[in-house]
């Protein structure tokens, strides 16, 4: 357990930043520290008159907004365990959400609130309105409008002046307590409730504290989702104890508007999924890069170096031209990508994680990042391959520690089956440590498919070369009576602009298969290619549902 506490964290964060700007909504209000500080002691007010004790549930549903932060800090402050809901979620899987984690209070955006039924979650005593805090509807098992007056009333009696900085307190909450309920669906399987410790959440904090470079007043960008562990806990969480300065995006962003808010705010740190870095590298830079006359220019060093430099601007302007570094996580980097990244020496760096771990498992900053590799186990974990040479045998990766998780909230089954009685978590993905200590993923083990004479085939590897090709937007190879089948979603935007249709789209298909099969092994050809007609379903993290695809194809 460590020492370190994120209810001190937070609290000296508030008190030495109290006039400075801590959170807005893009092109909305802004809260200053001493505003956070205000809208805490008021819900921890209300959560006292309606009999919430520390360690009951207060379930959050709503897009990436200020005041979503704001309840987020209240509740974990207040000793009750966040229960972080997606938006995404439809109403049903909503309401199963709130029963399960046994949530007494429900904050919601009013516009998703409106889809919900209150009398299908039984066990709440009302729900508040995350525009406002008014109170939206009272719950089955109580009633919060007869509260209203008195909860103004103990404020008044407790802060008669208001809160000040000299009054503002809040009392440590033990690193072995339960912070939150992360219920999120993975690539390879249904929703469960993740139980992080506060413990998880510090070590977290700490060691981004001691490996990712922010200061006080630093601007940041939030645009992934909140009720995420990757994006909660780096741009929002971290920052936030730091006394920076973060906007979020309160609409699901576009990659135009994402660029467009980056620019005007010039954040410090940016963190990204790889989809976003793709489709930048595809729409904007293979284009040029792939010019004839481009290819001639780019074999003369000088002009190879003063090129380079340009796009390398290029890229950072969308990214406010004003960041540390870019961290890329969520999901594998394609390595085409990553390859032109060093090559041009772009500022990025790796992250591994996954929500059971708050999110961090590995990390390298930009001046260690190495190509392929996803960094070093963070010094608050340990980690380990399960496999006889773990250099050169890809195994399982392994890892226990501080970072980790309690386990699944009322699923003792899918507990044991990830963490064993040594106290290592499954992580189901897989991997090898170079020499130097560097992790490189090699797939998930789900994904892996077997081959016709037991060869371990990663469909990863044939979807990173697929997905660079024109007119590809995604792909996802899957099995099928023993064959290789690649899923292809096109890029209509192309196709439309080049005029391709359905019958030459196929045949230029057919001439990727062959190209693609001379790459690879015999046992990894693939045997046909399936236009599908949607958007492949993902995670929050923008990993495909895998699991959907290999059921239904």
């Amino acid at each position: 357990m460590l020492q370190e506490n994120l209810s001190n964290f937070i609290l000296k964060a508030i008190r030495n930043n109290w006039k400075n700007k801590a959170l807005a909504d893009y092109q909305g209000k802004t809260y200053t520290y001493g505003d956070v500080a205000g809208y805490i002691i008021h819900l921890h007010t209300r959560f006292e008159m309606y009999g919430i004790q520390p360690g009951d549930k207060i379930a959050l549903l709503g897009k990436n907004s200020a005041h979503w932060a704001i309840s987020y800090l209240a509740v974990i402050t207040y000793g009750a365990v966040v229960v972080t809901i997606l938006p995404d979620f439809k109403p049903g899987d909503v309401h199963h959400i709130v029963n399960h984690s046994d949530s007494g209070l429900l904050l919601a955006a009013d516009a998703l609130f409106e889809n919900l039924d209150p009398e299908k979650m039984e066990k709440l005593k009302g729900s508040i309105s995350l525009k406002d805090f008014s109170i939206l509807a009272d719950g089955v098992a109580g009633s919060l409008s007869d509260k209203a007056e008195a909860v103004e009333d103990l404020y008044q009696e407790k802060y008669p002046f208001g809160t000040q900085s000299d009054n503002f307190f809040l009392k440590p909450v033990h690193n072995d307590h339960l912070a939150v309920i992360s219920y999120t669906s993975g690539t390879t399987g249904f929703t469960k409730g993740v139980m992080l410790p506060h413990n998880s959440l510090v070590a977290n904090i700490v060691y981004a504290n001691k490996n990712m470079p922010l200061d006080s007043g630093d601007a940041i960008v939030s645009f992934l989702p909140l009720a995420h562990a990757y994006g909660c806990t780096f741009e929002f969480l971290w920052p936030f104890t730091l006394g920076c300065h973060i906007t979020f995006l309160t609409k699901t962003p576009s990659p135009e508007i994402i660029v467009k808010a980056f620019r005007e705010i010039k954040p410090r740190l940016v963190l990204a999924v790889p989809l976003i870095i793709e489709k930048i590298y595809k729409k904007q830079i293979m284009p040029v890069i792939n010019k004839p006359v481009m290819k001639r220019l780019l074999h003369t060093p000088l002009l190879k170096t003063i090129i380079h430099k340009r796009i390398k601007q290029k890229l950072a302007d969308n990214f406010g031209g004003n960041f540390h570094e870019v961290v890329i996580g969520g999901a594998p980097l394609n390595a085409e990508v990553e390859h032109f990244l060093k090559k041009i020496r772009f500022p990025y760096s790796i992250g591994y994680g996954m929500t059971e771990c708050g999110p961090l498992i590995s990390y390298a900053n930009r001046n260690q990042t190495r190509l392929g590799a996803s960094g070093k186990i963070v010094d608050t974990l340990e980690a380990k391959i399960s496999s006889e040479d773990a250099h050169n045998m890809v195994g399982e990766i392994l890892v226990r520690g501080e970072n980790l998780m309690m386990g699944y909230y009322k699923n003792k089954e899918a507990t044991e089956k990830v963490i064993d009685q040594d106290g290592w978590f499954h992580t189901g993905d897989l991997g090898l440590f170079d020499e130097d200590g560097y992790l490189y993923i090699k797939g998930r083990s789900k994904s892996m498919i077997l081959g016709p004479s037991g060869q371990n085939i990663y469909p990863e590897e044939l979807e990173a070369r697929l997905n660079n090709l024109p007119f590809i937007q995604e792909s996802l190879v899957v099995e099928k009576n023993g064959k290789l089948v690649a899923l292809i979603y096109p890029d209509y935007e192309e196709t439309d602009q080049k005029g391709l249709d359905e019958k030459a789209l196929k045949k230029l298909l057919d001439t990727y298969k062959t190209d693609i099969n001379n790459l690879f092994p015999d046992y990894m050809s693939i045997s046909s290619i399936k236009i599908v007609p949607e958007e492949f379903a993902k995670t929050p993290k923008k990993s495909i549902k895998r699991f959907l695809y290999t059921i239904n194809h």
